[in-house]
C-alpha cells in the first residue's frame, strides 16, 4: 500500500490530489477526518495532519473551524494546470530522451497508441 521511498504523508497527499484530479473529490467536498484516515490506514494522526496541512498550504483544501477540511473552489483546475506544467517540464523531456535513445519514431508511437490517443473522456471520437 505504501512505498518505502517516499514519506507516507507525501503519498497520502498525492492520493488526495489524485482523487481531486479524477473528480472523486470536488470543490466543496469534505475530506475524511484525520482520525478516520488514521484509523482506516493505521497511520499516526500527525502523519495525516501533515499531509492535510500541505494541501491547505497549497490552497487546495481549506479548514473550516469545527467542521473539517474541504476542497477549495478552483482546486481541480489549479491542480490540472500545475500537473500539466510539471509533466511538460520534467517528465516529457525525459520521455523524449528515452524515445530518441531507443531509436523510436514519435509518429509511429502515436499511431500505435490507437484512436484513443489525445481523445478526451466524453468527447466524440
Amino acid at each position: 500500500m505504501w512505498n518505502d521511498n517516499t514519506p507516507i504523508y507525501r503519498q497520502l497527499k498525492e492520493r488526495v490530489i489524485g482523487m481531486m484530479l479524477d473528480g472523486l473529490l470536488k470543490p466543496g467536498d469534505a475530506l475524511p477526518s484525520v482520525r478516520q484516515i488514521a484509523a482506516d490506514f493505521q497511520l499516526n494522526p500527525i502523519t495525516v495532519s501533515k499531509a492535510y496541512q500541505e494541501l491547505v498550504d497549497d490552497a487546495l483544501v481549506e479548514k473550516r473551524r469545527g467542521l473539517g477540511m474541504y476542497v477549495t473552489e478552483g482546486a481541480p483546475e489549479k491542480l490540472l494546470a500545475s500537473e500539466r506544467d510539471r509533466f511538460l517540464s520534467e517528465e516529457w523531456p525525459a520521455m523524449l530522451e528515452r524515445i530518441r535513445r531507443l531509436g523510436l519514431d514519435l509518429e509511429q508511437l502515436l499511431r500505435t497508441a490507437g484512436p484513443q490517443s489525445g481523445a478526451q473522456p466524453g468527447a466524440p471520437a
